[in-house]
């Protein structure tokens, strides 16, 4: 059994198992996403509150000898897990159906997360940096409001199914 077909062996009867009330919401797929993103987001978040509030004790951290304030550090720790995850939970158990080669649904996908990387820190400096607002609070909103920007993404743009030319005709 290959690494996809494991993954989506184990996490889709779990997943699925919780979908029935929330099928009038939903399509299987939306939940799907919205689960798998979800928990990336959790663990991204996680990871950005431990490395924020107990591996940067600084205010100013040296990452290869650049300075960055500590909660930029703490994103690119989490960052750092919840890329690799969430490409992977993407690719193999939410948007299975894509046929789009691989290393293009990688590019578009680090694309995306590019994006949304500029939109953070942007968003964050503005919110933490500026406003003042805490950090861990800032960054939860900005993870709502990046989620929904990246389904749209994601959906229509990186794991989209392309017609075969037989199929654009009928």
């Amino acid at each position: 059994m290959n690494f996809a077909k494991g993954l989506r062996a184990i996490l889709l009867p779990i997943i699925d198992f919780f979908y029935p009330p929330f099928r009038k919401i939903f399509d299987l797929q939306t939940f799907r996403y919205a689960v798998c993103g979800g928990s990336n987001a959790v663990l991204n978040l996680l990871i950005f509150y431990l490395a924020y509030n107990f591996i940067f004790i600084n205010e100013t951290v040296y990452l290869l000898t650049y300075p960055v304030t500590r909660y930029i550090a703490a994103y690119i720790i989490a960052l750092s897990v919840s890329f690799p995850v969430g490409f992977i939970l993407n690719k193999f158990v939410v948007f299975q159906q894509s046929n789009l080669q691989s290393h293009v649904q990688l590019f578009r996908y680090a694309f995306v997360t590019i994006s949304s990387i500029i939109f953070d820190y942007l968003l964050l400096h503005l919110l933490v940096g500026y406003l003042g607002f805490w950090a861990t609070p800032s960054q939860a909103l900005i993870i709502v409001l990046l989620s929904l920007y990246a389904y749209f993404c994601q959906t229509y743009f990186t794991f989209k199914t392309v017609k075969a030319p037989a199929e654009k005709e009928s």
